[in-house]
């Protein structure tokens, strides 16, 4: 570290605990001017606690917080804002029915007088826009953008508030490779411009991409600290987890009959974003198909048809060697299909429920949870309490609301929900997003295990990496329109970016003609 080096922020032997939860154990960091600090750890170590309790969500037990030299009042989030902490979390925290200036200037400009300086507050985000490349219109309602222009919203909300340390949770967890990229080029730009960044992330070769240190948190204490240029992903992954990290091994694939198949399906555009266009996907037991594709180009709509939540306009969904006339949730559960959603807060868990609860979600008319009509408890406090130890689901037993838990902890949760009730299909959208790389392994190792066991899996994910990993066939999903099937190691990820970029439709359109 340069002797000339400023400090920017400092958090001294921070411990904060939850009951007999210890999250933080007298945690230190510093940061300096002009550096980008990556903070890692296990699902459940800590990090976001601390990052709660620097932006003055949580009040620590014990410890200060100090910025450019000042302590900071503890449990107060004004304070930071006003010393100048931003935090871009990894659910955003936007206002779909407003416009984008409207969403950066909230809380800033009086509500009371909306016009009062709306044309220096238009000219001054789009001085921001084009200095640090987040190009968006300050007239588009936040409803209409896709993930990465609402981040690109997210961090203009950060810069307007002149902020001089920026806190990044999982930022890349939902962006392409291009917009990660572009994302990236921001970051330099604001560094050089004397900001200060704590980069939370689950992808180790981005941190190794971005940041100058590395910060690592096991159980809540520190494990350690490394210059990203003294180090690789291995040895951050043997940091964070006190053990190698093994991916698992993918042996071949002995494919059966198609136990859910799509002919020909159609559905309707929502907005901008499109539906599928004639499209036919066979889902074979004892077989992964990968779905690849840049996100908002109809993955969700096959998601949703694949689980019940929506019937094709035209085309036919066969269950077995049965057509179904009538496709819905309920139906689709009692026909062995489990879903991992693509967003666990909004359709994969109820906030306000317990880890009981959220557990048998989808399941709780089934015999294995009630009888009669009555639910037995001690039974769902069982498989609850299973899946909690499994699946390593930090937290305070399976009485507390579900919304205490981490990102990572809380998609544990359903995906024991899901693998533990040995479904026929499984629809996996997004299965890994914001899990450690032990967490990522052991999914993994659990989706190969079902698919061993002759499930059909059907891997919905915006990581490319992960899709050629694990998927035996593949098919990339492009404005609507479904690839020819790819099998494991036919395309090169260059060779699938065309298909997903939709070239490679128009080259096959060409070569059909």
């Amino acid at each position: 570290m340069s002797k000339d080096a400023v400090e920017a922020l400092s958090l001294n032997a921070i411990t904060k605990r939850f009951g007999e939860l210890t999250a933080n154990d007298e945690v230190s960091l510093a940061v300096n001017v002009g550096e980008i600090v990556a903070l890692l750890g296990e699902n459940g170590a800590g990090k976001t606690t601390l990052m709660n309790i620097l932006f003055g969500h949580y009040t620590a037990d014990s410890g200060t917080v100090r910025v450019f030299g000042d302590t900071l009042p503890s449990g107060n989030s004004r304070a930071a804002l006003d010393a100048g902490v931003g935090m871009v979390h990894q659910h955003f925290t936007l206002a779909d029915n407003l416009t984008v200036q409207e969403n950066i200037t909230l809380g800033v400009h009086s509500l009371l007088k909306p016009s009062l300086g709306r044309a220096a507050a238009k000219t001054r985000i789009a001085a921001l826009s084009k200095k640090f490349h987040l190009a968006v219109s300050p007239d588009a309602r936040v409803g209409t953008l896709s993930v990465g222009e609402r981040q690109r919203v997210e961090i203009l909300k950060a810069l307007y508030r002149d902020v001089r340390i920026l806190i990044l949770d999982e930022p890349t967890a939902v962006l392409t490779p291009q917009e990660t990229d572009d994302l990236f080029a921001t970051l330099r730009l604001a560094i050089a411009e004397g900001l200060s960044i704590i980069f939370i992330s689950h992808k180790l070769h981005e941190v190794m991409a971005i940041a100058d240190r590395v910060v690592v948190l096991r159980h809540g204490k520190m494990a350690g600290g490394v210059n990203t240029n003294d180090t690789d992903k291995n040895a951050l992954a043997e940091m964070m987890m006190g053990t190698e990290a093994t991916p698992p091994k993918v042996s071949p694939a002995k494919p059966d009959a198609p136990l859910l198949a799509l002919r020909n399906v159609t559905t309707a555009d929502v907005g901008s974003v499109p539906g599928l266009k004639s499209v036919s996907l066979a889902l074979k037991g004892g077989q992964i198909v990968g779905l690849a594709g840049v996100s908002g180009n109809g993955q969700a709509a096959m998601a949703d048809v694949v689980g019940g939540l929506l019937n094709p306009n035209e085309g036919q969904v066969i269950l077995g060697s049965k057509t179904v006339q009538k496709w819905t949730p309920r139906i689709a559960v009692q026909s062995g299909i489990a879903r991992i959603p693509e967003d666990r807060h909004k359709t994969g868990t109820i906030a306000d429920f317990d880890l009981v609860e959220n557990a048998i979600l989808e399941r709780y008319k089934s015999p294995a949870f009630s009888n009669g009509g009555w639910l037995n408890w001690r039974k769902s406090r069982a498989f609850a309490d299973g899946i909690i130890d499994k699946y390593d689901v930090r937290c305070l037993g399976s009485e507390p609301p579900i919304r205490q838990l981490s990102g990572g902890n809380m998609q544990k949760l359903i995906l024991g929900r899901v693998l533990e009730a040995d479904p026929q299909i499984i629809l996996a959208n997004q299965p890994v997003r914001g899990l450690d790389i032990g967490a990522v392994n052991y999914v993994h190792s659990q989706l190969l295990a079902a698919r061993a066991r002759g499930a059909a899996v059907l891997l919905i994910s915006e990581d490319l990496d992960e899709v050629m990993a694990l998927s035996d066939v593949i098919h990339v999903i492009a404005d609507g329109r479904l690839s020819p099937e790819f099998k494991r190691g036919e395309m090169t990820p260059a060779q699938l970016g065309l298909w997903m970029a939709g070239q490679g439709f128009e080259m096959d359109v060409a070569n059909a003609s």
